[in-house]
C-alpha cells in the first residue's frame, strides 16, 4: 500500500533530505532474494564519492566490516525487486528506503549519516534514469538502528510513497549542488523572504515564478516577472517541465530532474 509523503518547507533552508535516527525500530520485514544484474553504471559515481569520503574525516568509521557501497548495491537491487507497472504504463520503483543497521554500526556511521543518505539518494536517482524507471514521489532514505541485527549485517525496507496530491517525483538541482525536492507542492522562486527559493539577484522579481504540480508532473509558471523566466534558453509563460530542462531565473540556472 502506498503512503503519502509531506510537502515542501517554508524556505530553502528548511528543504533537503536528512537521515532519520530513532532509538527503537518499528520492526524489520524479511528480505526477499532479488534477481538481476548488478547496476554498475549507477554505482560507479557513488563508489568514487565514498572512496573520497573515507580518505578524510570519516576514515575511522570503517572499523566495521560493513562497507557503505554494500548498502548502495542492496538498495538498487531492492528497487529492481519492487518495480511495478503504473496506470500510465511506466515502470515505477520504490522511492522510500529504511536502512536498518546494528546498534554498533549505527553508532560508528553516525557522523556520516547525512553524507551517506545523500549518496544513496543520488545512486537511486541515477539508476532510475539509466533504466528509465519512474518514482511516484521524492527519493527518501532513513537510517535506523535495530538490536535484531549483528555487527556487519543490515537490512533495507523499500516502499513506494506518493507525493502529496498524486504528483510524481521532481526536484531542482541548484548551482550550489543542493537539491530541492518538489514533493507535490508549489514552490515559489523570487527575492522575498517568503519565497521557497530566495534569490539575491536584482534581475529577479519579488515573486518571480512558481513550479506547480500538474498531473503526475510539474509546470513552471512565470508570475509576470520583469525579466521573464527561461527554459532551455526560451522565454516562457508556462512550461511543462521534462527531465534535464534548464531553468534560468535572473542569473541563476537550475536543472529540473524528474527522478
Amino acid at each position: 500500500m502506498r503512503r503519502l509523503a509531506g510537502g515542501v518547507g517554508q524556505s530553502l533552508r528548511l528543504l533537503g533530505l536528512e537521515a532519520v535516527h530513532v532509538d527503537r525500530p518499528t520492526g524489520l520485514r524479511p528480505r526477499k532474494p532479488v534477481a538481476g544484474r548488478l547496476p554498475i553504471v549507477a554505482l560507479s559515481g557513488f563508489e568514487k564519492r565514498l572512496e573520497s569520503l573515507v580518505e578524510g574525516t570519516f576514515a575511522r568509521v570503517f572499523r566495521s566490516s560493513l562497507r557503505p557501497v554494500e548498502i548502495g548495491r542492496r538498495l538498487v537491487r531492492e528497487m529492481d525487486g519492487g518495480r511495478t507497472v503504473g496506470v500510465s504504463g511506466r515502470t515505477e520503483v520504490p522511492n522510500h528506503f529504511v536502512v536498518w543497521l546494528s546498534p554498533a554500526d549505527d553508532a560508528q556511521f553516525e557522523e556520516m549519516h547525512s553524507a551517506l543518505v545523500r549518496e544513496l539518494c543520488d545512486a537511486a536517482r541515477e539508476y532510475a534514469r539509466e533504466e528509465s524507471f519512474s518514482f511516484v514521489g521524492p527519493v527518501q532514505v532513513e537510517i535506523q538502528p535495530s538490536d535484531k541485527l549483528r555487527t556487519g549485517a543490515f537490512a533495507i525496507e523499500a516502499t513506494l510513497v506518493e507525493a502529496s496530491g498524486g504528483a510524481g517525483a521532481g526536484s531542482l538541482l541548484l548551482p550550489t549542488g543542493q537539491r530541492v525536492s518538489l514533493s507535490g507542492s508549489t514552490v515559489t522562486i523570487g527575492r522575498l523572504l517568503d519565497c521557497n527559493i530566495q534569490l539575491h539577484d536584482p534581475n529577479v522579481s519579488r515573486h518571480h515564478a512558481e513550479i506547480r504540480p500538474s498531473g503526475d508532473g510539474y509546470v513552471l509558471a512565470d508570475l509576470g516577472s520583469t525579466n521573464g523566466s527561461r527554459v532551455n534558453g526560451m522565454r516562457v509563460g508556462q512550461h511543462l517541465l521534462a527531465e534535464g530542462d534548464e531553468i534560468l531565473i535572473g542569473n541563476t540556472k537550475m536543472i529540473f530532474e524528474a527522478s
